[in-house]
Parts: C-alpha cells; structure tokens; sequence
C-alpha cells in the first residue's frame, strides 16, 4: 500500500484510507459544501431595542438616535414585541419549532460599526431552531436544513471616501445601528452555487409573503455570507471552511461561490494551505480577497444580556402568531394550477414575488372576460421584458400600466382593433407614459385595418416589390410566405391582421 499526503491548514490528511493510489493519480474529484447565512431587517416601526423610527433611510444621517442606540453608559434596551413576533413567524414558516425558553446575549467585537462594542443577539437559545426549506435545482427537489432563526440589532453605516490628498476617510452614520435584524442560518447542505442561489430566492420569497421584511439585497435589507468548503467525494470531513462576504445581488453570490470553489480546488491540489479566514467578493475583478482570520465562537465572549429578561414563549402563543401565517408561495403556487388553469412553469414563476402574484390576481378579477393563462402569458412575457429592460420591479410597472389598463389592452386586442405586434407596441407606451390603451391607439393611428380594399392594394405592392421572394414561394419554399406577410406587416406598422394578410397574400400569388 503506498501512503500520499496532502498537506492542508489543520492537519495531514492521508488519502490511501479514502482512495486506492490509481484513484488519486488522476485528478481528484471534489463536492462543494455550503451553508448560508442570511441577515433580514425586520420592517417594524421603531427599533430592536429602543423607540426610535426604524424609517430612516432617506432622512439626514445620525437623526434617528438615541442614547440607548448610540450605546451611551447607563441606558436600559428594551425588546421590541413585534420583531419577536416577526421571528417567530419567519421560524413557523420554515418549519423550525420554537424555542419555550429564548434569551439576549452580548456578543462582543471591537469594529467601528458597533457603537457599543457588542452586539445584542442570540446565542445558544434562538427564537426557531431545527427547521428545513425544501428547494429544486437542476430538476431535482431537496430539503435544505435550517440551523437557527434568531433576533439581534444592526450596526451603524459606515461610508469610506478618498481624500483630495490622498488620505481617506469614513464617516458614520448611526441611523441603522439598532435597526432589528434576523439572521437566518442554514445547514451545509447545499451542494452547488446554483442551489445557493435557489435557497435564497426562496427564502426572499417567502420573507416578503410573510411582510416581515422588503427583503431587498440591492438595498441591504437581506444581506448574505456564505461559508463554503471543499472535500474529496466519498469522504466525510470538512475542510477548512472559508466565509465570503460583500455579495449584494443573487448573481453576485453565485458567481462568488463558483470562483471560490475553483480557488479552493487548486490551492488543494498543488497542497497549498487553505486557512480558516473571511475573504470578501470583489465585482469589478471577479475574485474573493482574503479580509481577516476567521473568528470562532468563544472569540465573541458571549455572555447573557444583564439588562434584558429572558423570554418564556408559551404554546397559546405560539398558535396565535401560526394562525396569522399567511399563504406563502408554495401553497399560492398549486392554488394557481388548480384555480386558473395554469401551468407548473407559469405558476411557479408568477408566485415567486408576492407583488407578480397579487398583481396577476387583480388583473384575472378585473378581466372576465379574458382568460387567466392570456393574462400570464402578458405578464411573463411582454411586461416582463419591459421591465428588465428597464432594470425595474413589478411595483413600478403597476405604478404606470394598473391591472385595469393592462386588461383593457388584451380586451381590445382579442376584439382584433389592434393587432398583437401593436399591442406590444403600446404596452412599451403605456409603461412609458402611464396613459390608457385606447388613447395610445387612437392618438398614433394603430387600430388594424379594417377595410378589406385597403388590405388588398397592400398585398399587390408587396408583391410587385418582393419578386424574389414571390419566384421562391411559387418553387415551393413555403418560408417565402412569412416573409412576405412580415413586408406587410411592416408596411401597415402592424396594424393587418397577420392571419388576414397569409391568407390574402396566398390568393394573390396563386391567381399569378
């Protein structure tokens, strides 16, 4: 038996016990291993742990202070009912039970941020614990475990900025610091950076139908580490386990896991060390740069919060706070399929933001006369696009195009006044304007062509235009026909029907 050691940050692994020596000759196979933790700001009034107004974010900085956010000696933090609440609502909805005991504990840490030089969270007695999340990958559905679910404060804003000679510096912004916050920390189960990134939009999903919090990652209110290792398939162990930080978007965090995995897979391989440490995602180069040494748990002398009670979360409680749950998107997805008619693809897709979903509802109930999967195909499609382009949301294409005007325009259009390429046409108008269907029409001239002479004196000049295309119809090439009816379409700026001008062009080649 040959012995081959790979030196790592910890120790020396020794691989014959796990592969046999051809194995190891080639190059070895690795399975990531992920686990997330997510930061939700609660949308309560005030603050975790003092009355002051948690809407702070378009006022001037350091207004929404007060001596027990500011961590001035001698102030007393209470807790804030609603964001236990909250937590308990978010811990329900992810299958966690609920902890009958739950306390407050100082965490410490000496960053600039943390105007107290602790942080009051949860440490060995959360709100929620042993929960799971199920998510689909790659076509394949897995239960995704949930550690804990526990309630602390945000830290202050700090903004840096170069100097004009060449020093920088920070200002701070207290507004956020004592903001409640949510952290969510899941299991390392996650296997790939696309199922990271699936368990996120979910858990997203699920926080905004539940109104607990905006759960916007561009605007920092759901903020994501990951902690991601590498091992040799077949073993158990877990390597050195590197936390990544700075990833404000899905795309962000998947782009960030995949490089980090590929970094961890060479630096293993050529025997490199692979130190515990927190390492940040930088967009611009596309790499993860290593910030600080990890931190371990007893790092943060925790000890329970002096100045907060303990919690006692009776099962009356508990009852009460479930029977507020709402429906979530899982449930309003199937309800969709068996209500509307619609497809898993269409359901699942309108159901995973709150906002598409009640949007699409209020549309089917102000168009009775037009069918629900029209109404879906619309909202995927066309307004979908409208609003990618446009880097927007379904709140501020609802703000210009309501679910009325949007009706309004399927009705004309399966009436055939307009035609369905400029239909499109004035949807892009609409959302532009925020002006009614009908005016855009009449106001640009795009009813469709009703007179049958006008229709036909088209077709002629298309013909006597297009010979080519026309001497290849007549060979037999059938493509040639779309071709034509595309010309006329463009000619009319969309307003023949498309099935009336196939039809008309047909008869006019065949007569010679």
């Amino acid at each position: 038996m040959i012995y081959i050691a790979l030196s790592v940050n910890r120790n020396v692994v020794i691989l014959n016990k796990l592969f046999k020596f051809r194995d190891v000759k080639r190059k070895m196979e690795f399975e990531t291993i992920i686990g997330l933790e997510v930061h939700a700001q609660l949308m309560t009034k005030s603050k975790m742990y003092c009355r002051c107004s948690a809407d702070y974010s378009s006022d001037t900085p350091n207004t929404h202070v007060c001596p027990v956010c500011m961590g001035m000696p001698g102030t007393l933090p209470t807790v804030n009912k609603q964001a236990v609440e909250f937590g308990m609502m978010t811990a329900l909805a992810l299958n966690c039970e609920i902890s009958e005991f739950t306390k407050f504990d100082r965490k410490n840490y000496p960053y600039p941020d943390l105007m107290k030089g602790y942080q009051i969270s949860q440490f060995d007695h959360p709100v929620g614990t042993m929960g799971w999340m199920e998510i689909e990958a790659g076509g394949q559905k897995r239960k995704v475990g949930v550690t804990r679910v526990h309630l602390e404060e945000d830290v202050a804003k700090l903004s840096h900025h170069p100097a004009e000679n060449g020093e920088s510096f920070t200002h701070v912004d207290v507004n956020r610091a004592g903001m409640p916050l949510m952290e969510i920390v899941g299991e390392p189960d996650l296997r790939s950076p696309e199922e990271a990134r699936e368990y996120l939009v979910k858990l997203r999903s699920i926080l905004q139908y539940l109104g607990v919090s905006t759960a916007n990652m561009e605007e920092g209110s759901f903020r994501c580490d990951a902690n991601i290792s590498i091992r040799p398939v077949g073993t158990t162990e877990y390597l050195s386990k590197v936390e990544v930080k700075n990833m404000n978007s899905f795309k962000a965090v998947y782009k960030a896991l995949e490089y980090e995995a590929e970094r961890q897979r060479k630096a293993f391989e050529k025997g490199e060390k692979i130190p515990q440490e927190t390492r940040g995602w930088i967009e611009e180069s596309g790499k993860t740069i290593s910030q600080r040494s990890k931190e371990y748990a007893h790092d943060y002398r925790y000890f329970p919060e002096p100045d907060l009670p303990p919690l006692t979360i009776s099962r009356d409680c508990v009852e009460q706070v479930r029977a507020k749950l709402p429906e979530l998107p899982e449930a309003r997805r199937d309800r969709f399929m068996s209500q509307y008619g619609l497809p898993l693809y269409d359901a699942n897709l309108l159901t995973v933001s709150k906002a598409m979903a009640e949007y699409f509802e209020q549309a089917v109930k102000a168009g009775k006369n037009v069918a629900p999967k029209e109404i879906a195909n619309w909202l995927l499609g066309p307004a979908s696009g409208i609003i990618n382009a446009d880097s927007a949301d379904i709140e501020k294409f609802s703000g210009r195009v309501t679910c009325q005007r949007l009706v309004r325009l399927l009705e004309v259009n399966a009436a055939g006044t307009v035609s369905t390429a400029s239909a499109k046409a004035v949807l892009e108008e609409m959302y532009k304007s925020g002006r009614d269907a009908d005016a855009i029409i009449s106001e640009q001239g795009l009813g469709q062509i009703s007179d049958s002479s006008e229709i036909e004196k088209c077709a002629v000049e298309i013909i006597a235009a297009n010979a080519q295309a026309v001497a290849d119809y007549r060979a037999g090439k059938e493509a040639s026909l779309k071709f034509l009816v595309g010309q006329m379409m463009r000619a009319t700026r969309g307003r023949t029907n498309p099935n009336m001008a196939a039809e008309l062009l047909k008869k006019k080649l065949e007569e010679g």
